[in-house]
């Protein structure tokens, strides 16, 4: 079955039968119309992915100004035995972060991702319905 065909099996012939309605479709009155203005909006992925981004920029950031933080410490401590737990906890700490690091950048692509398809699948549905004849209700016309 074509995808004309089960629309037309869902919704009726075009232009024909009662208009559907989405709940989510803003009204002025209770069993008003909507607006037909429902729209996605790829904003809030588009910000969580460069939110991601930003912090895959400080968490790298962050990382090398650790290594930097303890650079001479073995100098500077010969000989302490703190010096071997110190550096076990910048190998742990370096590690953590190059793992939010790299779950940022996995989350920068998967959100941006997501957006691209959404906008996309908005287009498509914005298309599907071109041809959809919505009746004029009786106190539109006044």
């Amino acid at each position: 079955m074509s995808y004309a065909e089960r629309r037309q099996d869902t919704f009726g012939p075009t232009g024909e039968g009662p208009a559907m309605r989405l709940a989510s479709a803003e009204a002025s009155a209770p069993g008003a119309a909507g607006s037909g203005t429902l729209k996605h909006s790829k904003g809030p992925w588009t910000g969580a992915s460069g939110t991601a981004a930003d912090l895959r920029t400080r968490t790298e950031t962050s990382r090398s100004a650790l290594r930097r933080g303890h650079e001479g410490v073995d100098a500077g401590a010969a000989g302490l035995s703190s010096v071997a737990a110190l550096k076990q906890v910048l190998t742990s700490w370096e590690d953590r972060l190059q793992s939010v690091r790299d779950e940022c950048e996995h989350l920068e692509g998967a959100l941006l991702a997501v957006a691209k398809e959404m906008g996309e699948t908005e287009a498509a549905v914005e298309k599907s319905f071109r041809g959809v004849r919505v009746p004029a209700h009786a106190d539109e016309k006044r």
